[in-house]
């Protein structure tokens, strides 16, 4: 695996190495050591899929609040998607700024969002899946969220989402810890 580190303290690019022959490739999308050595949690006690029908879907920008912040691993497994995620911890360089980075299920390109970051995407295409590796289990108590266009942050969606719950549409905006 290939990590390369983004603008937004602790949150990584992973890229898969692939060994490929006549029948397609292989490649690991996790291995416990490799995190481990770089400083980043690895351990995960919960899995999630999201199946979206409809190209333009945006989920977020969702988080789980103090003491049950959460780190993701986010990977696209079918269709496409613009991931972002934003820095919500006041003591760190990269505070209010966010990334967004496409994942498809062709790039096989995952990012590990760290504690203390919102996430949310749009899907590129109908019927994209993605898959989670989240490393607390749900609060429901602690579930929050951000306004998907929350001037504070000024996040450059590829496209104009079409499809936004009531509940993402109705967050807040952003106020400062």
């Amino acid at each position: 695996m290939i990590f390369t580190e983004t603008k937004l303290k602790g949150l990584f690019i992973i890229d898969v190495e692939a060994i490929s022959d006549e029948r397609g490739f292989f490649a690991r999308t996790f291995c416990q050591k490799e995190f481990a050595q770089r400083g980043l949690i690895s351990e995960f006690v919960q899995c999630s899929i999201s199946h979206n029908k409809a190209k333009g879907t945006l989920r977020g920008m969702h988080y789980q609040a103090r003491p049950h912040e959460e780190v993701k691993i986010v990977s696209c497994i079918r269709g496409a998607i613009f991931d972002v995620s934003i820095d919500l911890r006041p003591d760190s360089y990269s505070y209010k700024q966010w990334v967004g980075v496409e994942l498809t299920a062709e790039n096989n390109r995952s990012l590990y969002i760290p504690e203390g970051c919102a996430h949310g995407f749009l899907t590129l295409r109908d019927d994209a899946e993605v898959y989670y590796q989240i490393s607390t289990f749900f609060h429901p108590n602690s579930a929050k969220g951000l306004k998907w266009d929350d001037p504070a942050f000024g996040i450059e969606w590829l496209e104009t989402p079409i499809v936004v719950s009531e509940k993402d549409d109705s967050f807040e905006p952003f106020e400062s810890e």
